[in-house]
């Protein structure tokens, strides 16, 4: 395992790091825990001291596995990440009683590397009014967490606004080489890197959709002398020297043990002007695939009747570009629900504000009926 000693809280921190979100499931749909725990520990005898996890993940058992895991010395072999769950958050006693509630399930007395969950601009404001920077004082000067961070999702504009209102040592993205201008991009990463903070990164490959089977891109890829999609994929994150950590949520021990080696191998600046190329043709292509050209400028919004336009269109278009319909239906389903596509009622004010003079309201009954009301 190679590690990288950070710049900020200067800990020495395996590059590949155990993310706890996609933890093995029986048959029944439940978390497979003597499974999950086994495969938890290899990867820590194997080198990996960052484990994430979040209070909703796994409906609350991926920290308690967690916590069940880094027993028997395991504890002391790794750090913490997980997150206090905004949208919970009503009061500051709430934060604090949140904490409380996952040192217990995580068995231990601090938690290493804590973040603040899923922050953009209205969820900032939100627990800044609440007294965010308050509690996170309190918590570091009390011995409850050691370091606080961020995780974000959101446009790249309000990105900025949350690294400079708090002295984080650390932020989480998303970063892929299909999410250079997604959330907070490769701009947020200079600017988060430019300020100090160590940053960790989520979805590499993306949920996966990097590594399913696509002809076309099966096609350019095989010019590669044999590399797979996710060592594309993670060495393509990997590839920037201002990336510390990079998460992988692993279900199966050929997943660990595949992203082991490739942690092994990696390192910033390895990719080949070659290798390059042909990532940017596998994004070219995968782009062509899209089914409507949204650029996502939101013109469109607000929605009077409260379709989230911009986020049922990139959905919809996911499941084109990586073929994963069924991925991309769980996805709509958990997070348009308040938004979703057959809210609309066919006004028309969307279509006169697109300046891409997009057939929004055609397409939003496409995604009604493709994703299901």
């Amino acid at each position: 395992m190679r590690y990288k000693k950070t710049k900020n809280c200067g800990e020495e921190l395996s590059i590949l790091g155990f993310g706890c979100m996609r933890l093995p499931a029986t048959s029944e749909g439940k978390v497979d825990r003597p499974q999950a725990i086994q495969l938890i520990r290899y990867g820590i005898d194997h080198g990996i001291n960052y484990l994430d996890s979040a209070y909703v993940y796994h409906g609350g058992e991926s920290e308690t596995i967690l916590g069940e895991a880094l027993l028997d010395g395991y504890r002391e072999k790794a750090n913490i990440a997980t997150k206090l769950p905004t949208w919970f958050i009503r009061k500051q006693d709430d934060m604090d009683r949140y904490l409380d509630e996952q040192l217990k399930r995580l068995q231990t007395d601090h938690i290493d590397f804590y973040l603040i969950h899923g922050l953009g601009k209205d969820r900032w404001d939100h627990i800044t009014d609440l007294g965010v920077a308050e509690f996170l004082d309190d918590a570091l000067a009390d011995g409850r967490i050691r370091y606080a961070g961020f995780s974000y999702h959101d446009s790249p504009d309000n990105f900025k606004n949350i690294v400079d209102g708090y002295e984080w040592t650390f932020a989480q993205i998303q970063y892929n080489f299909m999410d250079e201008d997604y959330q907070a991009g490769t701009v947020g990463l200079k600017y988060a890197a430019y300020r100090g903070l160590d940053v960790v990164v989520m979805e590499p490959l993306k949920g996966g959709m990097l590594t399913r089977p696509v002809p076309a891109i099966d096609e350019i890829r095989a010019e590669a002398n044999g590399r797979t999609a996710a060592s594309f994929g993670l060495q393509w994150v990997w590839d920037h020297p201002e990336v510390d950590v990079v998460l992988s949520g692993m279900s199966t021990i050929d997943q660990l043990k595949e992203n082991l080696k490739y942690a092994d191998e990696s390192n910033a600046n390895r990719l080949t002007s070659s290798e390059l190329a042909l990532i940017e043709r596998m994004r070219t292509t995968y782009r062509e695939r899209t089914k409507v050209e949204c650029t996502r400028c939101e013109y469109c919004m607000p929605c009077p009747f409260g379709v989230d336009i911009p986020g049922c269109l990139g959905i919809y278009n996911n499941s084109y570009m990586y073929d994963d319909t069924a991925q991309m239906k769980m996805v709509y389903n958990t997070y348009m629900a308040e938004g979703c596509a057959s809210k609309c009622t066919e006004c028309g004010e969307c279509e006169e504000k697109c300046p891409q003079r997009l057939p929004i309201r055609e397409t939003l009954q496409d995604i009604a009926t493709h994703f299901g009301k």
